[in-house]
């Protein structure tokens, strides 16, 4: 069975792409969305195991001395990490699995995994992250700062990514990393797996006609 590939989808926050992986997944077949462990605390509306896996600072200090995370990462002095074998699980299954990271987390993925595919979603402007932000109405106007700051950081990073969508219309966006994800199951690498068995096989299947 040929194995799925790993997809990294990033953004600075605000920017979309919690939704556009929901879509993504209701749309294209054998795709499925690791979840990413924290320890920070349930919000309001969230439900463990479906956005994240809610875990004590001690659980996620195990599971780095276990060295069970693919990546992790510190942010607003919380932590999120991705399990490795979740992710080993999902691609030999083969399925292609999406990871809902930031760029810390994008970059140690690529590390690990150099045939992954990365892919950053940005705000059609400035204006319109800041407006998407306030009009979520989860944060203080502390956290609204600092998520601004970070936003505008991490967007520069973002530019090192190997796809770079601008969600400037919610349908058009969903699209173009549909059209990313379609793209790389085509890949040579990919392909190979299946057209070895036809080429190789009908070879063999020919060669001992000929023999007979």
């Amino acid at each position: 069975m040929e194995k799925g590939d790993v997809f990294v989808i990033s953004a600075p926050s605000g920017s979309g792409k919690t939704t556009i992986c929901r879509m993504l997944l209701e749309r294209l077949e054998n795709v499925e969305l690791s979840i990413s462990y924290t320890t920070r605390p349930r919000k309001r509306g969230e439900t463990d195991g479906k956005d994240y896996y809610f875990i004590k600072p001690e659980k996620f200090d195990k599971m780095i001395n276990l060295r069970e995370f693919l990546e992790f990462a510190s942010v607003y002095g919380n932590r999120y990490g991705t399990s490795r074998e979740a992710v080993r699980t999902i691609v030999s299954r083969g399925r292609d699995a999406v990871l809902e990271i930031d760029v810390q987390g994008g970059r140690k993925v690529k590390q690990e995994l150099p045939g992954a595919v990365l892919v950053a979603i940005f705000p059609p402007d400035w204006r319109s992250l800041e407006k998407r932000l306030v009009g979520r109405g989860r944060d203080s106007s502390e956290e609204m700062r600092a998520r601004l700051q970070a936003a505008a950081d991490e967007a520069r990073e973002l530019l090192s990514y190997d796809y770079l969508v601008v969600n400037d219309d919610l349908e058009a966006a969903v699209s173009r990393v549909e059209w990313i994800v379609r793209a790389a199951r085509l890949r040579r690498e990919r392909a190979l797996v299946r057209l070895a068995k036809i080429v190789y096989g009908t070879g063999k299947e020919n060669h001992g006609e000929s023999d007979g």
